[in-house]
């Protein structure tokens, strides 16, 4: 028979494997009597753990939540994982990176050494965009305020303040019916329909101050799109329900195909010799699509369509207005 400590924690991990285990088969896991796995269940419930007993013809066990958190046992690979996570969490913009980074440090300290190895291993760096280094972080109290609105199905009043709001005048809030909460961009989002402009948003979660209490539930509407991940790219993208870019346009540059496709994200290359290529490729606005073809330095031949052959001559009369010295004052 192995050791009591060693074999409460070989019954706290079968415990912690799934949802009911009949005494008998603990007993028979074990190497142990029924009489024992009822003393170390005593002995797990000392000590914090939340273990319930259920009766029927295969009475056994059932692990369940607790008031208070007890201590957990892992395996390699589920103990690996979560330091994982929390090393991701400690740049996830959310507020919790000082809580992520001290629960990595537990975590680590009392990993064996080999595991301790994998994890150290582990070296990334999160390379934020230029204009999202100043915005504000996100309240985690904020996203589980949001998360628990979408779950409920409960009307969201919150306070969003816009662009142009500099002064201290009184607002109503904002009334919508929270949907999902969304990554993107490194940005935490809501996507709701907004009661009052009827209309579907997707608001900052950094810019949201729930008011409490929530309104009443309602009955969730279907997504432009039909998911979530296709409506949420195609308003980026300046569409209300394609997840393709509103504008598309073909051009033939002269530069290797592969100098064009490590600079192109989403577009289509095809290379017609060693110095020429194909590009087909999208964005929210003819002169925006213009302009980004233009960063190739290279010269430009427009296959179609005409919107994007007019794009370039707009862009080209406002590059010559640019380059004119300015009259005399």
């Amino acid at each position: 028979m192995p050791k009591t400590s060693a074999r409460l924690l070989s019954l706290l991990s079968l415990l912690q494997t799934r949802r009911d285990w009949p005494g008998a088969a603990l007993a028979e896991r074990l190497d142990i009597s029924p009489r024992t796995v009822r003393r170390d269940v005593d002995r797990l419930r000392g000590l914090g753990y939340p273990i319930a007993a259920f009766k029927g013809p295969d009475g056994g066990y059932r692990l369940g939540a607790g008031a208070e958190l007890p201590p957990l046992l892992f395996d390699d690979e589920q103990a690996v994982a979560l330091a994982i996570a929390l090393q991701i969490a400690t740049t996830s913009g959310v507020g919790i990176e000082e809580a992520a980074a001290r629960a990595l440090n537990t975590v680590r300290q009392v990993m064996p050494d080999r595991l301790r190895r994998r994890v150290d291993t582990l070296r990334f760096t999160t390379v934020d965009r230029p204009s999202a280094r100043t915005e504000p972080q996100v309240d985690g109290t904020v996203l589980v305020a949001l998360s628990a609105a979408v779950h409920a199905r409960e009307v969201l009043r919150f306070d969003y303040p816009g662009p142009d709001d500099g002064d201290d005048a009184p607002r109503p809030p904002r009334r919508a019916q929270p949907h999902h909460l969304v990554t993107w961009g490194g940005r935490w989002y809501l996507v709701a329909w907004d009661l009052d402009r009827e209309d579907w948003r997707t608001f900052r979660a950094d810019r949201i101050t729930p008011r409490t209490p929530t309104g009443p539930r309602f009955t969730p509407r279907e997504l432009p799109g039909g998911d979530v991940a296709t409506f949420v790219a195609a308003r980026f993208r300046g569409s209300d329900s394609s997840a393709e870019w509103p504008c598309r346009g073909e051009v033939v540059l002269d530069l290797p195909a592969a100098a064009v496709s490590e600079y192109t994200r989403d577009g289509v290359v095809e290379a017609l010799g060693p110095d020429r290529c194909r590009l087909v490729v999208g964005s929210w606005s003819w002169p925006a699509l213009a302009a980004s073809i233009g960063r190739f330095d290279a010269d430009v031949e427009v296959v179609g369509p005409p919107e994007l052959r007019d794009a370039f001559a707009l862009l080209g009369r406002r590059y010559t207005a640019a380059a004119t010295d300015p009259p005399a004052r």
